[in-house]
């Protein structure tokens, strides 16, 4: 099948898949085509689910998307697992258990490998999204590993971001002053028929209570779920369609998009300048000295590339 914009546009899933794969694996023909559909995006709701190992992202997201679906919309999944460490695969956990949904032309997963990655989201997360925006996606879920409650990378790319805990955390919910009590937007206290369930509620309002909002700015509702029965799924879907709502009418929506992209086109600066610097030394004397001197630890990085910059600096004035 020939990949071309017309086909990720209509939203076929083999073509986007093999366009994603693309992306991953570094192919210039994949940023090509990812160019030409830039105009097309713009438009998905993205929600980001972070959470502690064994809180279950996974379950809520299944029923997540059974509700999203029954609301007529279209749902694309990035399952963001830890990468193995033999083959650098995706483990495909994620997938299994949203298996349910398969069949479902209006429901895409794809899980990706972290690969190591800090923050707990793939290198290619950003283009994955930009792809299932193009391919007409209206929801873009992304489930993070939940690996660290410092790594909160997931607020760059999610309009709304979603913290889940449960019963039993003790000092962790206390940890979360450091970390994800500052980007959540939502929270979520998932399986809340267990014993505790009020406290980490209790817990979680005081903390926001003693944050610092403005008058107008959203307030973080916390709900309480049992995701393996679906139960407070629908009052969950409803908390994400009113941050929605209320990014688009305060003119957040935009904002957010606009700071995402901007963040995007810094890395990929600070990627393809460090590249070509790099590759433009690669045969100078200086330069080659200077490996030599890292290597020996005769010098430490910070210095080296101060020193490497500053030589480009006088050679270029000089010249």
């Amino acid at each position: 099948m020939k990949i071309d914009a017309q086909t990720i546009i209509r939203g076929n899933q083999l073509a986007g898949a093999r366009l994603i794969r693309q992306l991953e694996e570094g192919d210039p023909a994949g940023i090509e085509l990812l160019k030409r559909l830039y105009t097309h995006t713009g438009n998905a709701f993205v929600i980001g689910i972070t959470g502690p190992p064994g809180s279950g992202k996974s379950t809520l997201a299944n029923c997540i998307i059974t509700d999203f679906r029954q609301r007529k919309k279209k749902v694309a999944v990035v399952a963001i697992d830890p990468s193995s460490s033999i083959s650098g695969g995706a483990l495909l956990g994620d997938r299994i258990r949203m298996r349910r949904h398969t069949e479902d032309d209006g429901v895409f997963i794809r899980s990706m490998a972290t690969r190591g990655h800090l923050g707990g989201l793939s290198k290619t997360t950003r283009e994955t999204v930009l792809v299932f925006d193009a391919m007409g996606y209206d929801i873009v879920i992304i489930e993070t590993v939940g690996v660290g409650q410092d790594e909160v990378e997931i607020a760059q790319f999610a309009h709304t971001t979603a913290v889940v805990s449960l019963p039993g955390m003790g000092d962790d919910i206390q940890a979360m002053k450091a970390g994800l009590l500052e980007i959540g937007d939502i929270f979520i206290v998932n399986k809340a028929d267990s014993p505790g369930a009020d406290d980490v509620v209790l817990q979680l309002r005081n903390m926001l209570e003693m944050s610092s909002t403005l008058a107008n700015d959203w307030h973080p509702p916390i709900l309480k779920t049992v995701a393996v029965e679906s139960d407070g799924t629908t009052e969950l879907v409803d908390a994400f369609l009113d941050h929605h709502q209320y990014l688009i009418a305060s003119g957040k929506f935009g904002e957010h998009n606009f700071k995402w992209e901007f963040e995007f086109f810094r890395q990929l600066v600070m990627q393809m300048a460090a590249e070509r610097l790099l590759d433009s030394q690669k045969d100078s004397p200086a330069f080659l000295n200077l490996l030599q001197n890292l290597k020996q630890r005769k010098i430490d990085p910070f210095s080296a590339a101060e020193g490497l910059l500053k030589g480009m600096r006088s050679r270029r004035k000089n010249g």
